[in-house]
């Protein structure tokens, strides 16, 4: 048998080519010529010889596919089954670009076949031909189908009727489901169909434990089949006699809805299942001019959006999700009856796939997500940059190949700092500042400006904590005032500063290094937690404004950081801490993932507790501050001896890691 294939490349096509050489004889295979090394690289795959598998150079949007007429006559009558297997499957393409492949592609492999007088010819369609019928659409079917507004269905549609209307040569026609990879080894070559909702799974696994029920969608259903199903249910048929000019669904008769898909690879993902499942069918009592006018409002097109992007899911996509066909496989299961060929259920190879998945295809794995690459010659700002979470994050924004503006108040401490940043080879530009003083934070950012003409990155780290109860601070207003200044007015100034210029070159990231304490009202910080929770609502309110400018802001709700600012706070030497360079890392995620918030799991269930139970909240933070006394330093007594640590209060320090007491 000799045969002759387009797409003899792709995914499908690599699989049928397994198929085929088993069975001896001769392929063919049409490439470009740019792409000759893939053939190569698949024909070591395949353990192929150049005599079992031969290179025609072509291409698919040439008459009789751009075959020169010496190979296309040396070709003739020597070519058994021509398989058509080229095609855009690509939800997100042009339309033109998929009429160009699609439809006169197919009609230029229909004028080959005939050129090389092929015996047979196989085209591969798709169930997309039948457009969105609603009903059960047969094999027999295809002028009934209907809604084929969107490219994709209707050039799929228009490329089968070339073949039928067209093709001289006998023919058979092969539509299979949404394919998906390997049921034994997951492989897949690209993002498509259901792997569009794998990054959502993904992020709900990494936010949600698996025990907590989820809500989500019901969904039409969709028909989802194995590579492999395919290629073995298309190798048979494609040799049995007596089947020319019948058409064959490669599909699951006993398809799923799309909750029930999310839900089986949500377990395959060790992910939430969705307890309950809405379907979009009970809202159907609202007028459907209603429905659109709500969709258009911009801020609902907005977020529809941005929670796509953020996906990866492209808008077309939630078009498919209530698809109303079902598909009759009546001649496919005749002529597979007696074979071991069949479409295996979705919950016994959904594992391999999203293993698969997440190994080779999540897109996160081709995104750069180191520090250097997303700091590497650019402008990064770290206020307070001479000690502690400064300092750290200094070190690592150096190493990492930053352009490092670096600010403090004692320049011989900063100059010392400079210095040993430089060592480790990096652009650094210290500049004395003390961010309290409003006219010294000006001068900071005319400086600033002036020398690197922009920043890329303002690290707002700078602060001044005081651990002081109010029981002690009735006389002492200007601890509420100074905190106020620096760790609120100074860092709003830097922000008010440098974004004029971030906005203008629509990019610019400011990074707030803020407490836990505000997530947790932790009591004896009234002064610097309020300063902080100020910073953090100036923050959400100019990200709201500035949303659609690039220019966003991550506050980070530190928790407690062993740093010279606690240091006064003897009792913190025996409960558990951060490192300065744990924080820095938090510093570094932000710079990266540019995430709204940063907190670690305790500082987020404390927020809950007091949203929820604010009444419960308020007695584990009053029992807190009862177990643990102000320190001498803050009652105004110096040189105390260290105050002693109970066994309890070790043990409730433990439990509550990281926050302020």
């Amino acid at each position: 048998m000799n045969y002759f294939l387009t797409g003899g490349t792709g995914f499908i096509g690599r699989f049928l080519v397994e198929k085929l050489l088993a069975r001896g004889g001769t392929i063919h295979i049409l490439v470009r010529e740019e792409s000759q090394f893939k053939l190569d690289t698949l024909k070591e795959r395949w353990g192929a010889t150049d005599e079992q598998v031969k290179v025609v150079i072509g291409d698919l949007a040439k008459p009789n596919l751009g075959i020169e007429a010496k190979a296309l006559k040396a070709l003739k009558g020597k070519v058994d089954h021509f398989f058509h297997l080229a095609a855009v499957y690509d939800m997100g393409a042009n339309e033109e670009a998929q009429a160009v492949v699609n439809i006169e592609g197919t009609r230029n492999a229909v004028n080959a076949a005939e050129a090389m007088a092929a015996g047979r010819f196989h085209h591969v369609s798709s169930i997309a031909a039948a457009g969105l019928f609603k009903g059960t659409f047969r094999e027999d079917m295809f002028e009934e189908a209907e809604k084929l507004d969107h490219p994709y269905l209707k050039t799929k549609h228009e490329s089968e009727k070339v073949v039928r209307q067209e093709c001289k040569v006998p023919f058979r026609i092969y539509r299979p489901g949404m394919v998906i990879g390997h049921s034994k080894t997951g492989e897949m070559d690209k993002v498509d169909g259901p792997y569009y909702f794998f990054k959502l799974i993904q992020k709900i696994r990494r936010t949600i434990p698996q025990w907590v029920p989820t809500v989500g969608i019901e969904g039409g259903r969709l028909n989802v089949v194995p590579v492999d199903f395919v290629v073995n249910a298309m190798d048979h048929i494609a040799h049995l006699d007596g089947e020319d000019g019948n058409c064959f669904h490669l599909v699951d008769s006993d398809p799923y809805k799309v909750g029930e898909i999310l839900n089986i690879f949500a377990e395959a993902g060790h992910a939430p299942r969705m307890a309950m499942r809405i379907d979009s069918r009970m809202f159907g009592f609202i007028p459907p001019f209603i429905r659109q006018s709500v969709k258009n409002l911009p801020p609902v097109k907005r977020l529809t959006s941005a929670i796509l992007d953020d996906m990866g899911i492209p808008a077309s996509v939630m078009s498919f999700i209530n698809y109303p066909t079902r598909f009759d496989a009546r001649e496919t299961e005749r002529v597979l009856k007696g074979t071991d060929i069949a479409v295996p259920r979705l919950e016994q190879y959904a594992p391999v796939i999203w293993d698969y998945w997440e190994r080779k295809l999540d897109p996160d794995l081709f995104k750069d997500r180191t520090l250097r690459g997303s700091v590497e010659g650019r402008v990064c700002v770290v206020t307070g940059a001479t000690s502690g979470i400064g300092l750290a994050t200094a070190q690592k924004l150096a190493d990492a190949g930053a352009i490092l503006v670096i600010g403090a108040r004692k320049k011989e401490r900063l100059m010392e700092v400079s210095r040993e940043l430089e060592s480790r080879g990096a652009s650094v530009h210290p500049y004395q500042c003390d961010f309290a003083d409003m006219d010294a934070a000006d001068e900071f950012i005319k400086t600033v400006l002036d020398n690197h003409g922009h920043v890329d990155v303002l690290i707002n780290n700078a602060g001044r904590s005081i651990r002081r109860s109010l029981n002690l601070s009735f006389d002492r207003f200007h601890d509420f005032e100074r905190t106020m200044q620096l760790n609120y007015f100074g860092s709003v100034r830097l922000i008010m500063g440098f974004a004029p210029v971030m906005l203008e070159r629509g990019r610019g990231h400011v990074i707030n290094i803020s407490s836990i304490g505000v997530l947790t009202n932790a009591p004896r910080f009234s002064a610097y937690v309020a300063s902080k929770s100020a910073l953090d609502a100036f923050s959400r309110c100019a990200a709201a404004e500035w949303s659609d400018r690039n220019v966003t802001f991550t506050t980070i709700n530190m928790p407690l950081v062993k740093t010279p600012m606690i240091a006064p706070t003897k009792l913190y030497d025996q409960v558990p801490t951060l490192s300065p360079d744990e924080a820095a890392d938090m510093v570094a995620d932000a710079i990266v993932y540019r995430p709204k918030r940063i907190a670690t799991r305790l500082g987020t269930f404390a927020q809950v507790l007091h949203a929820v139970a604010p009444k419960m909240g308020e007695i584990v933070m009053n029992t807190g501050y009862r177990m643990f006394p102000d320190s001498m330093a803050g009652a105004g007594v110096k040189g105390a001896e260290r105050p002693k640590v109970s066994s309890e209060q070790v043990a409730f320090a433990a439990i509550m890691r990281g926050i302020y007491w």
